[in-house]
């Protein structure tokens, strides 16, 4: 049906004042008088709402009653109009209910606990916090896409079902079409009857197909959902998240870092001049400070720092960690936030860990000890960024390969990089949903998507 955006209304409102306009939303509160009813209504489009202004003499009253019901979807035609309160209104001419709502409507109240709402996620999105969640959602993606195409990498779509474990942690969810009673002797007879021959997952990472697109493309970056079948039920977890992986040929790692740093303060910007009133209601009800945080980003140098000093610095600070700190220990989540909310106060990658807790194909270092890997720890999150240069000398990535008993068949394709016209070569993998919370203030991952999915929760 033809009608305006509220958001269009609200954006040039100037152009509309004393003009008859039809409106469709839903109604987000109603109060009643005499002779005067007033709706605030709501589209979706934008977090601010629409007061109608319901004459009572001059519009039906059976469709006032329809209207005056919290979570109704209305269509309104009337005249928009300036206001001393609420900057601009509507006088209401007509009002058509298109879908009614029961009483059982869930979100009567103004306000509901996130843990309320995480049980009604097909009906969250009508609330103001979930509002602004997607639209920063929807602006942060845009703004990724915005930051590679103007710098000259191309958008490639890499498989969700694969045959190989990137990470090696062997966390994949299986695909499968055999039914759930199939017998077989043996492993392998299994899967030779099963829909690829072989066996197959969802991916946990888009970066061997990146690296092998980056190998004719130069540049290039993935965009999408992966998988991990792991049992962490904690707020920074989820088993289908949203990875961002660009993949640069001719970048060490000082270049990838550069790169990386460039690319958190390049959307970060772009929110914060997007997103205006998102913000600014993120600062107000999620976290105070949360703008002014944002902006200390922007002015701030990431620090960077040898894997070996942060732990001299963990070890000398006199605090007293759960997990103990020692020298080839994978640093934990109280580790991080030391390190970036107290220490430094600011992001900090750190450079140069042990090869032993890094992933196979990470470029090994010259001291045979560690690898030219890089972290990017945040305030408030811990790690948002793993990033690498990769080994790019076939001799060494096949031994790194066989050292962890992987099947070099399953990777040939991948060690072909390496044989013909191999280069240095680096990237990064950026948590997207964990950038959300980081942006916003939203202290559990689980609000960050529309249905989230964690261990135990389909």
């Amino acid at each position: 049906m033809k009608h305006t955006d509220i958001k269009v209304l609200f954006s040039n409102p100037t152009s509309y004042v004393d003009t008859t306009v039809v409106v469709c939303g839903w109604v987000r509160t109603a109060r009643d008088s005499k002779t005067v009813s007033f709706v605030e209504l709501n589209d979706g489009t934008c977090l601010k709402n629409l007061q109608l202004i319901i004459d009572k003499e001059k519009v039906d009253v059976d469709a006032i009653k329809g209207a005056m019901v919290v979570g109704a979807s209305l269509c309104v035609e009337g005249k928009f109009i300036v206001s001393e309160k609420n900057g601009y209104e509507m006088q209401t001419q007509s009002i058509t209910v298109l879908g009614e709502c029961p009483q059982d409507y869930p979100l009567q109240k103004k306000r509901h606990t996130l843990e309320f709402l995480r049980t009604i996620p097909h009906l969250r999105v009508r609330a103001r916090y979930f509002e602004a969640v997607f639209a920063v959602r929807h602006q942060l993606s845009l703004a990724i896409h915005e930051y590679f195409h103007k710098n000259n990498y191309k958008y490639v779509h890499a498989p969700i079902i694969t045959g190989s474990d990137c990470e090696g942690s062997g966390e994949m969810f299986r695909v499968t079409t055999q039914p759930w009673n199939a017998k077989y002797d043996k492993e392998g007879e299994y899967f030779a009857e099963d829909f690829f021959g072989k066996k197959a997952g969802l991916t946990v990472s888009a970066q061997l197909e990146g690296e092998m697109a980056a190998m004719g493309l130069g540049k290039i970056y993935t965009f999408g959902p992966t998988f991990r079948a792991e049992h962490s039920n904690t707020t920074r977890h989820l088993s289908e998240f949203w990875h961002v992986e660009p993949e640069v040929c001719f970048a060490e790692i000082d270049d990838i870092i550069e790169i990386a740093e460039d690319f958190i303060k390049s959307i970060i910007q772009n929110v914060l001049q997007n997103c205006p009133e998102e913000m600014e209601f993120f600062n107000q009800w999620v976290e105070k400070g949360l703008i002014e945080k944002l902006n200390h980003v922007l002015k701030s140098d990431f620090v960077k720092l040898d894997y070996t000093d942060a732990v001299e610095i963990l070890k000398q600070s006199g605090k007293e960690f759960k997990y103990t700190v020692e020298w080839g220990c994978d640093l934990q989540t109280e580790h991080e936030k030391y390190l970036t909310e107290e220490h430094f106060k600011k992001p900090v990658f750190i450079v140069n860990y042990p090869a032993d807790i890094k992933a196979f194909y990470m470029k090994q270092n010259a001291d045979g000890k560690t690898v030219a890997a890089t972290d990017l720890l945040v305030p408030g999150i811990g790690e948002i960024i793993g990033c690498s240069e990769r080994e790019w000398d076939y001799e060494k990535l096949k031994n790194a390969m066989l050292k962890r008993g992987m099947p070099l068949e399953s990777y040939q394709e991948y060690l072909d990089t390496r044989k013909f016209g191999s280069v240095p070569h680096s990237g990064f993998g950026l948590g997207f949903d964990r950038m959300l919370m980081y942006v916003t203030g939203v202290q559990n991952i689980r609000d960050t998507l529309l249905f989230p999915r964690t261990v135990g929760n389909l």
